[in-house]
């Protein structure tokens, strides 16, 4: 397997590259507008080709380079099921397998930043059966979790109900040892304090992650909506903007 890391540190946003050279199979992760030309460059230095292409969820806070990808490369363009964006793609359930080459993609659903959260647990069977890493999108990051007010005040509580049950009961059920990639870091506004450094453990974060020292969910549903910054006004823009077909050249 190789995996690459893309850091887009004006707006703390983090995309994924990785699959089996073996196989020939490369997957992106929540692909940034700005980035394409680098995840076309990173498939052509492993001389294989990107053939599916995720989104953990409908982003808000950069426009997305998913379509403008999925046109250059062919590459299937996946979303959650419940995903309400105005063009084609192929759904995600929770529980689906996704194969890639030697590598798999295991699909969790977990709502509570947006409806259409997921995670993605990813695993290299030329190693091991186990998996390797999480892809957490906005569900979990280093240091906090999503923000459960993109939607409105009026369903902010039962977001971060959504929340609680997406991280105790499916993420912090996974082993402590999992490597922990979300979708941002430092600098986005889609946390409160998110640490500059763009990766953890599952383990780290159960023990030093404040949301996650409150284990009693009305505990936890309180602390997750106190001192959250207003949503910048670009947000909804930009997410209306990503739930359309917009392909073009990168703004």
């Amino acid at each position: 397997m190789i995996f690459r890391q893309i850091l887009h540190p004006p707006t703390g946003c983090a995309s994924y590259l990785f699959g089996c050279t073996g196989k020939a199979k490369l997957a992106v992760v929540d692909p940034h507008r700005a980035h394409i030309e680098d995840y076309l460059a990173l498939a052509q230095q492993a001389n294989s080709p990107i053939v599916a292409i995720f989104e953990t969820h409908v982003q808000a806070d950069h426009l997305s380079g998913a379509q403008v990808l999925a046109a250059q490369t062919r590459a299937r363009l996946y979303l959650h099921e419940s995903a309400q964006v105005n063009f084609p793609f192929s759904p995600l359930h929770d529980g689906d397998i996704i194969e890639l080459g030697n590598d798999y993609i295991q699909v969790l659903h977990t709502p509570g930043h947006s409806p259409d959260s997921v995670c993605l647990v990813v695993g290299d069977k030329v190693r091991t059966e186990t998996p390797w890493f999480v892809l957490t999108g906005d569900t979990l990051f280093v240091g906090d979790v999503g923000r459960p007010d993109l939607h409105g005040e009026n369903h902010t509580t039962t977001f971060a109900e959504q929340l609680y049950d997406s991280v105790f009961n499916k993420l912090l059920q996974l082993e402590d040892t999992l490597e922990v990639y979300p979708s941002h870091f430092a600098g986005s506004a889609c946390g409160r304090a998110m640490s500059g450094k763009p990766s953890s453990t599952i383990g780290f974060e159960r023990r030093f992650n404040p949301a996650l020292q409150y284990h009693d969910r009305e505990a936890f549903v309180t602390f997750v909506q106190q001192n959250q910054t207003p949503a910048p006004a670009e947000f909804t823009t930009i997410r209306q903007a990503n739930l359309n077909a917009q392909i073009g050249e990168p703004a």
